[in-house]
């Protein structure tokens, strides 16, 4: 029954679920902590690390391991766990290849069209709200900590941010080269 539903539940995410992997980590988050409490927020917040630090797209890497942590958690069992990583994969990315052949095709036949210029026009606030939404996410206080509980956590984990932040969008660093740089501030800056 888990494995029915955790396929279902993916493959409604990658149904709906608009603007990339980014877009989709707030609908990921609300099922598997909020609706289906397969796993905790501290789990799911490292799970969102992980994804974003191994290749691939994020959204992917963080169904495979929300299966695996899922089925892991409810079974106690690797196997089971490498198939529901396989399961909540598979569920995520088949809407978005049914569709992506569906529509290539269609697209091809009718990109000029008035309608579809339009229906792109309105899509994209919609992407933007999605990505938003993904950041507001991870701007909690497993993330941060917060200024009453350790101001010291708090300070340096939003210095850390901001640097970041300043370097790829402004300064045009390398941002596989900031994580690297972040994740080293972090081990020493915050033990």
């Amino acid at each position: 029954m888990l494995f029915i539903t955790l396929f279902y539940t993916f493959l409604v995410i990658g149904l709906f679920g608009f603007g990339g992997g980014y877009g989709m980590l707030s609908l990921i988050q609300h099922e598997v902590v909020k609706s289906h409490q397969w796993l905790s927020s501290a789990e799911f917040t490292n799970i969102v690390a992980i994804s974003q630090m191994t290749p691939g797209p994020i959204g992917i890497n963080s169904a495979t391991y929300c299966g695996y942590t899922a089925v892991h958690n409810a079974t106690g069992s690797m196997g089971w766990g490498i198939l529901g990583s396989v399961t909540a994969t598979f569920a995520l990315m088949l809407p978005s290849f049914v569709l992506m052949i569906i529509i290539s095709k269609m697209f091809l036949k009718h990109m000029q069209s008035p309608l579809v210029q339009n229906v792109f026009k309105f899509l994209r606030p919609a992407v933007v709200g999605l990505l938003a939404a993904a950041t507001l996410l991870l701007c909690n206080e497993e993330n941060f900590s917060s200024p009453t509980t350790d101001k010291w956590h708090f300070a340096i984990s939003v210095l850390i941010f901001m640097v970041t932040f300043v370097a790829i969008k402004f300064l045009r660093i390398n941002p596989i080269k900031m994580i690297g740089v972040a994740a080293v501030a972090g081990l020493f800056l915050l033990r």
